[in-house]
């Protein structure tokens, strides 16, 4: 017998929303039936991706968020549950980066990245959190899903971009840290490790010389797509991953091995 994901009646968060993978998460989740708040700083481009979700039948609504400014992050959960109803899912999905060496690190630097990496995905998810321990679980079972989009560069080293490895190897822990705190509120806390994807961000450097040395040392010497995520990404939102919990799962085709 076959199965299918089924979100109806489900509200999802997703920050970073404007672009790349946050985009193609909240398409998927809209597919799969879930109502969409699509949050970030450039929310014209939200306004875009909320015409296509509805063109194709679904809900979305749009949220101002910068995730390092603490009194933008309450106000746009709470507009968000007023737009959309309460939160049930949250994809903490906003992230940026640096390239350079550690040396060359400045301070500027480094609250540029910490900021948004783990002290923004931090606070959306606290947050967020605070408002469906408030609601409680009254069936007992799991029921609120918050899904921290980490790197397999936080479970694995990658030179050149040692502060983003940091930042996200701190995403890895944080997450364990909530799934034990917060499981016993019928929350399960997981994270997604993706591995290279193509994303318009990135899309230049894989044709670029360095992009394709890059290319040489992956294990089947190709980049993933966003799409390559969507199967994880619905089941951690589903009611299929009861059982799952404090999971830190690679999506990086082999990389990390």
């Amino acid at each position: 017998m076959g199965r299918s994901i089924n979100l109806e009646g489900k509200v999802a968060l997703v920050t970073g929303a404007s672009s790349g993978l946050g985009k193609r998460f909240a398409q998927i989740l809209s597919m799969a039936g879930a109502k969409v708040v699509l949050a970030s700083r450039r929310t014209e481009r939200l306004k875009e991706l909320r015409a296509e979700i509805e063109a194709a039948g679904g809900a979305a609504h749009v949220v101002a968020l910068d995730v390092t400014d603490h009194a933008s992050i309450k106000a746009a959960v709470a507009h968000a549950e007023t737009e959309a109803g309460t939160i049930d899912i949250l994809v903490n999905n906003s992230g940026v980066s640096t390239t350079q060496r550690l040396v060359d690190v400045t301070p500027e630097d480094f609250e540029f990245v910490f900021d948004t990496n783990t002290r923004g995905a931090f606070f959306v998810a606290q947050e967020v959190a605070k408002r469906m321990i408030m609601r409680g679980n009254p069936n007992g079972k799991p029921t609120y899903r918050i899904i921290n989009i980490a790197s397999m560069a936080g479970l694995k080293v990658l030179p050149q971009i040692g502060l983003y490895s940091m930042s996200k190897a701190a995403v890895v822990h944080m997450t364990k840290a909530m799934a034990q705190e917060w499981g016993r509120h019928g929350i399960n806390v997981n994270a997604i490790c993706p591995g290279y994807i193509d994303t318009e961000i990135n899309h230049h450097h894989w044709s670029s010389e360095g992009g394709q040395k890059l290319l040489q040392m992956l294990p089947r010497k190709r980049v993933g797509a966003p799409e390559d995520l969507d199967g994880l990404l619905l089941l951690l939102a589903s009611d299929d991953s009861q059982f799952i919990n404090g999971a830190v799962i690679s999506a990086d085709d082999g990389f990390g091995v």
